[in-house]
């Protein structure tokens, strides 16, 4: 977007604050905290902050920028990975973290409407009274909106899929304000072109979610979960592998590299073999899962697994899954004053132990510091450089592996990020990855946003 006069932001937040009050605020702290997610890009503190409570006030606040040609930026949690919440100083941030009303259980139906700021703890607080559960989602805290902005999945996609099968509907604000809904609460419909589906997975660049209604799932009887460690990565995937083709349906497996297991070790306090290991979690009737388990049990030991470490105690299993979902954490903690860049691609499953390898043996080569975990049921990895203070030369060498990583994962059949979205960081990936869709994702765009002002720069470049 070409640069706007100084009299225009101005008079955008005045308007802003004739129209919604005190819900403005142009706060410097406020403005700081809420300009950016939680990555490594750039980002600028914009103009004035909304504090959005409900849909009507995302329309009046875009009506608003529409009508003055400003960009708007929404934003709630801010844990994103990829630079899709960054602001830019001449923007207006939406934050919908306010809008956090769990408007209906559908208990069933199995389904749920909340505001899109609504966080996954709490939405699964509100459920379990149900005996409901959401699976779906990152291993930390996110809200729904971002997650269905970013289509995001995480550890249980292998069994329950990612936001994109997950989402049945949408109240979503275009760009000039007006408000429509997409989908429903029916779990299947020929109506009309898939609007739902557009809109997840758009980063905000389309229209602003502001409601979502989701498929929530019955809390299972019981859930074990298996450790065991392999000589080499090859052996993790091989076991995935034959795991997959034997039907048993695991609802997690997780890889962790050794760097990553040290890591773990040292900040959880797990103690395991500092090897390539497996993380498997299954569910359902204590007797299935006690033969499901004892299925895969066999197939590791075939392949070279030791260490068999079966827990069903609910604590043990927390305390495990927690250790995994602090593995950023643990990665700062190696490396003192240190950030962590973290990226991710995904392939077929077939070229998942040889991607890995690939990877590890560059990042080797470079001497950076850059653990891998892996959602390896859907051949999704995930790659954090561990950026110490002030060396640029890390930082350098971290963008040229980023990007050879991305070429890998291509020409292996594979995606530029499985999970975390393009944003701003992925922009260029994504012009390789769909160079001859690229015309018509911008022709989509031009259509819901003639002036380019929601979310600008992020998914589609220029």
């Amino acid at each position: 977007m070409t640069a706007l006069p100084a009299e225009t932001t101005t008079a955008v937040v005045h308007e802003l604050r004739e129209a919604l009050g005190e819900k403005v605020s142009t706060d410097h702290g406020i403005r700081q905290a809420r300009g950016h997610d939680s990555s490594h890009l750039p980002w600028e503190a914009p103009q004035a902050v909304v504090h959005c409570a409900s849909t009507e006030d995302v329309s009046a606040a875009l009506a608003i920028c529409h009508r003055h040609g400003v960009p708007a930026v929404p934003i709630a949690a801010g844990t994103g990975l990829e630079g899709g919440a960054n602001s830019t100083a001449e923007s207006i941030a939406l934050d919908l973290s306010g809008m956090d009303k769990i408007l209906r259980v559908g208990a069933s139906d199995l389904d749920a409407t909340v505001q899109a700021g609504v966080m996954k703890s709490s939405l699964n607080a509100a459920l379990a009274v149900h005996g409901l559960t959401f699976p779906v989602g990152p291993g930390v805290d996110a809200s729904v909106g971002g997650m269905a902005s970013t289509g995001a999945s995480g550890t249980t996609a292998v069994r329950y899929g990612t936001m994109k099968e997950n989402v049945l509907g949408l109240t979503v604000v275009m760009a000039d304000g007006t408000v429509i809904t997409t989908g429903g609460r029916s779990r299947k419909s020929a109506a009309g072109y898939d609007l739902t589906h557009l809109f997840v997975g758009a980063e905000g660049t389309l229209g602003v979610l502001t409601e979502v209604t989701l498929r929530v799932y019955g809390i299972p009887e019981a859930t074990g979960v298996a450790i065991c460690s392999f000589p080499a990565l090859e052996d993790c995937t091989a076991v995935v592998a034959s795991t997959l083709e034997s039907g048993v349906p695991i609802s997690r497996v997780e890889l962790l590299d050794d760097v990553t297991v040290d890591a773990v070790n040292r900040y959880s306090g797990l103690g395991l073999p500092v090897q390539p290991t497996l993380i498997f979690e299954f569910e359902g009737p204590a007797a299935t899962i006690a033969e499901q388990a004892e299925t895969v049990r066999r197939l590791v030991a075939g392949n070279g697994g030791t260490g068999w470490n079966y827990a069903s105690d609910p604590q043990q299993i927390g305390r495990i899954w927690k250790a995994r979902h602090d593995a950023l954490p643990s990665y700062v903690a190696l490396v003192p004053g240190s950030s962590t860049w973290s990226t991710d691609v995904c392939v077929p499953i077939s070229r998942l132990a040889e991607c890995i390898t690939l990877t590890k043996a560059d990042t080797d080569s470079e001497g950076v510091l850059a653990p891998i975990v892996g959602h390896v049921g859907d051949g999704n990895f995930h790659l954090a450089f561990v950026l110490p203070p002030g060396d640029d030369g890390v930082r350098a060498k971290a963008a040229a592996i980023n990007d050879r990583l991305v070429e890998r994962a291509l020409s292996m059949g594979g995606t530029s990020t499985g999970e975390h979205g393009i944003g701003l960081g992925k922009t260029g990936s994504l012009a390789k990855e769909h160079a001859s869709a690229i015309p018509v994702m911008a022709a989509i765009k031009k259509a819901l946003d003639p002036q380019g002002i929601l979310n600008p720069g992020k998914v589609l470049a220029g």
